[in-house]
């Protein structure tokens, strides 16, 4: 009872609060979503979020005992089902390996340049650089092409003049 007069608002109000809490199964803790907020970015906020080492939330469910859990892919929003329903993300843990297929990997949504949660600046984190023999190969041949392209050109301006003098000769 010292709940209901606590909440008033959330006990008698019939409609939903205007967030969603997810429960993050790599750090125990709940995060909190905006109303219509998409699943794909909120797995991608739970990910950031998490220190080295922890398994990485692999997509959003709505959980309630004794019913199938439903799935919220990248692109579908998170709502709330109600009594019972709980929202909770689905880790590496959870299913060992799946993080390492090529077909079944996280969300990958990008996230503009925001500030992190306690205020400061984001780290940037640098790709490697994909080059490989093959790639520095076919740069050298492009350039062999050009010079033999424009050693062709310039041969033909060259002699220009000389083929137009046979050609008036010849009529």
């Amino acid at each position: 009872m010292a709940e209901a007069e606590e909440f008033p608002e959330e006990v008698n109000s019939p409609q939903p609060p205007p967030f969603l809490e997810v429960v993050c199964e790599s750090y125990g803790k709940k995060c909190r979503f905006a109303a219509g907020t998409k699943a794909g970015f909120a797995v991608s906020l739970i990910n950031r979020k998490l220190g080295i080492g922890a398994p990485l939330a692999l997509h959003i469910e709505a959980v309630k005992e004794g019913e199938e859990p439903i799935s919220f892919g990248p692109d579908a929003v998170i709502v709330s089902y109600g009594n019972g329903w709980k929202l909770q993300t689905v880790t590496e843990a959870n299913f060992p390996g799946i993080g390492n297929l090529q077909g079944v990997q996280g969300v990958s949504t990008q996230i503009p340049n925001i500030k992190n949660f306690d205020g400061s600046h984001p780290t940037k984190r640098a790709s490697k650089p994909g080059i490989s023999f093959l790639y520095i190969a076919k740069i050298v041949i492009a350039f062999i092409l050009m010079f033999v392209l424009a050693g062709i050109f310039m041969l033909a301006l060259d002699n220009l003049p000389t083929l137009i003098l046979f050609i008036n000769s010849l009529v």
